[in-house]
């Protein structure tokens, strides 16, 4: 008999067991990968963290950093995170690929990237025509500074055969492979743009900062840091989607309705370190950048296609669905 209810009561746990297991899935929490999570273009990530937004949809969201945007994608398509913060032209370039990933919330209108030149290799280079023979520095092969750079590059008639392309991640060690003459250019965003500014280490060469400016440069505004998931699970994953676009349209209007210093008092201390007022001036000259809803602004996507198909061979509009690299649909439906 004791054998009996102990039968009995093994199997009612292991029903129980058994029926909340979709529970405990559903309670997992949500990675996100950032690709470099204190670089300013990525703001909104740790902002929307530190507000507790994520929390008031509900959401378990664990934020990871990667310091290039490719690495950051790569662990997206192994399935090793749910979702990604880097540049919307990665959606494009993948979809070339095979890979269907599309932007859920957009955060940025143009790169706020600079191809910044060092200061000793400045008096004989002084635009992009002037990379022949030189090493550029990227944050990743692959990367969106890989591809930003090809563009400016070939549209000043200079080959990729003429000029060498050098991953150095970005931060201190982009700066110490420019101090170190290991590459006379780079692109790299803030407030690293202002730290060698400041020092007088490097100066700009090619400014993507502000919309006049990129419009100069890529023919048109650049969507560039955005969040972005794979098509298959925003299609099966639809109230997260729409939680997480949601969270980070909140973020995207607290940006435009607090101060630089406001903001600046949200991020941890390491995201500054010693000189928080140097922060605070790069993040105050950056915030008109960022989109006000975390919407796809209009004709961003075809400036995007643009400028990867000029070197790209697999990326030509006729292979590419556009509406498949993002979408605003949970942005609508988070309003609701």
């Amino acid at each position: 008999m004791r054998a009996f209810h102990r039968t009995l009561l093994a199997t009612a746990l292991c029903t129980t067991f058994a029926a909340a297991a979709p529970l405990a899935q559903a309670a997992e929490p949500i990675t996100i990968m950032v690709g470099g999570i204190n670089k300013i273009i990525y703001l909104p990530a740790k902002l929307t963290e530190a507000l507790g937004y994520f929390k008031d949809e509900g959401l378990t969201v664990e934020l990871q950093s990667q310091p290039a945007g490719v690495d950051a994608e790569n662990q997206l398509i192994a399935g090793a995170v749910q979702g990604v913060v880097g540049f919307y032209d990665h959606t494009i370039d993948l979809q070339s690929k095979g890979k269907e990933i599309e932007a859920i919330a957009v955060f940025c209108k143009v790169p706020g990237e600079v191809e910044m030149v060092s200061s000793k290799a400045a008096p004989t280079f002084k635009t992009m025509a002037d990379a022949k023979g030189k090493t550029l520095g990227v944050t990743g092969l692959g990367s969106s500074t890989d591809f930003l750079t090809r563009y400016l590059a070939d549209r000043q008639g200079v080959a990729s055969k003429d000029y060498s392309l050098l991953p150095v991640g970005a931060g201190n060690t982009f700066i110490a492979a420019m101090k170190q003459d290991r590459i006379q250019a780079g692109m790299t965003t803030e407030p690293t743009i202002s730290e060698m500014l400041k020092t007088g280490d490097a100066r700009v060469l090619v400014d993507l900062r502000t919309e006049k400016d990129t419009s100069a440069a890529l023919g048109g505004l650049y969507p560039a840091a955005s969040f972005y998931v794979q098509n298959t699970w925003a299609e099966s994953h639809k109230e997260q989607a729409t939680k997480l676009a949601h969270a980070f349209a909140r973020t995207m209007e607290y940006i435009h309705t607090h101060s630089a210093a406001e903001i600046a008092d949200k991020v941890p201390r390491d995201y500054y370190g010693n000189d928080k007022e140097l922060y605070v001036k790069a993040l105050e000259s950056s915030l008109p950048m960022f989109t006000t809803d975390a919407k796809m602004p209009a004709g961003g996507p075809e400036t995007v296609l643009k400028v990867l198909a000029t070197y790209k061979p697999l990326v030509k509009s006729k292979n590419i669905d556009l509406s498949k690299t993002y979408s605003n649909a949970y942005l609508a439906a988070g309003a609701k």
